[in-house]
Order: C-alpha cells, then sequence, then structure tokens
C-alpha cells in the first residue's frame, strides 16, 4: 500500500551528530576532562529531562555548568552544543524529491529546542516539512506511545498511511506496532529502494 505521509527522524537520518566537537569548546572553557565531557553532553540524565521538556534552555545549562565547570555564557554554551550537525545530503536530496511529488512530510525527533533552533537557522532543507514533533515539546521520548499518537493526531493519518524511517530499531518497532509502515535507516541508498518500492519514488 502507498503511503500518505513520510516521517523522518532527524539525527543519524537527515543530519549526522557528533557530540565531541561541543565537547572540545566546552572543554576549553571549563574543568572536566574531554572524553568524560563528551559522554557526559551525550547520555546524561540531564540531557534527557531537558529532551523530554522537564527542564528548560536555561535549566539544562546550568545544571552542565554546575558538572562541568564551564565559564561562559548561555549564548556561548548553546552555541557550541548545538553546533555538532551536518546535513546527510543523499537524504536531503531524497526529502526533496517527496517534497517535488507533493507528498507530505514531517519531523519526528527525540531532540531539545537549542538543536532544533540550530538546525532551523543553518539548514535550508529543515523550513520544508508540513510538521514537526519533537520529544521536548510533546514530554515524552521515542518510543514511548504518546509521542506516536501525537504524530498520528497531527497528521491525521494512521497504520499503513504513514511511512517511519528511524536509525534505532526500537522506535521503529514501535511505529510497526501501530501498524506503521517502516524502515530501519541504515544507508540513502537502501532507504530510497524502499520509498521506490513503496511507489514514492521513481
Amino acid at each position: 500500500m502507498k503511503p500518505k505521509v513520510v516521517a523522518f527522524d532527524l539525527g543519524k537520518v537527515l543530519v549526522d551528530f557528533d557530540y565531541s566537537i561541543a565537547a572540545r569548546k566546552v572543554a576549553a572553557r571549563g574543568n572536566t576532562p574531554l572524553p568524560d565531557l563528551a559522554h557526559y553532553l551525550s547520555h546524561s540524565p540531564s540531557l534527557v529531562r531537558y529532551e523530554t521538556g522537564q527542564v528548560t534552555r536555561q535549566q539544562f545549562f546550568e545544571e552542565v555548568r554546575a558538572a562541568t565547570g564551564f565559564r561562559g555564557t548561555l549564548q556561548e554554551f548553546g552555541e557550541f552544543f548545538a553546533d555538532i550537525f551536518t546535513p546527510i545530503q543523499p537524504m536531503v536530496e531524497i526529502h526533496a524529491a517527496l517534497r517535488q511529488r507533493k507528498i507530505p512530510t514531517y519531523i519526528f525527533s527525540n531532540t531539545n529546542d537549542l538543536a532544533a533552533d540550530h538546525i532551523r537557522r543553518s539548514f535550508p532543507f529543515f523550513s520544508n516539512f508540513d510538521g514537526y514533533i519533537y520529544s521536548y515539546e510533546v514530554g515524552v521520548m521515542k518510543p514511548d506511545a504518546k509521542i506516536y499518537e501525537t504524530l498520528e493526531a497531527r497528521t491525521g493519518r494512521h497504520g499503513s498511511d504513514i511511512l517511519y524511517l528511524d536509525d534505532r530499531a526500537e522506535n521503529i518497532a514501535a511505529g510497526a506496532a501501530r501498524g506503521w509502515q517502516i524502515i530501519l535507516h541504515e544507508s540513502p541508498e537502501k532507504t530510497r529502494a524502499v520509498f521506490v518500492k513503496c511507489g514514492l519514488l521513481d
């Protein structure tokens, strides 16, 4: 069955990211060793709270500053923390091809407002989606059912009308359990082949 909408995960699907970039910059203004800092920035409970909307940008910054000894401002930290992304150009081109065919597309991402704002400012393709479902706004992260329900409500679609691609198996499994069509994203070439098979691309 040909899908009616496509939901894209963001990180490692449309944009790559590397927390070590932020860690190097923050470490230069703090007192935490670099390996520890890179792990902290990408895996800390503070980040989970931030990406589920439990703390604000300011509160997240204060927690990071207390943990790392960072001596810069919130604005400086925001620039360091967000500037970790690079577009995955073949996937950007796949999205553009879907848009040319008038297929509605949505961002469906576990993320925070610093990252979302930076990507919106930095990468023009990011403005060309019909909607955006972010964990920090919904209050839960994938694979929690609530965020999947939110996407269904926003799109007005359910079951096999939705095609969802993500690089994490547990996230697409939750979509499959709702009857969505799914792609475990491994490479642009493999993903494009599935779009062709679904009748969305030639």
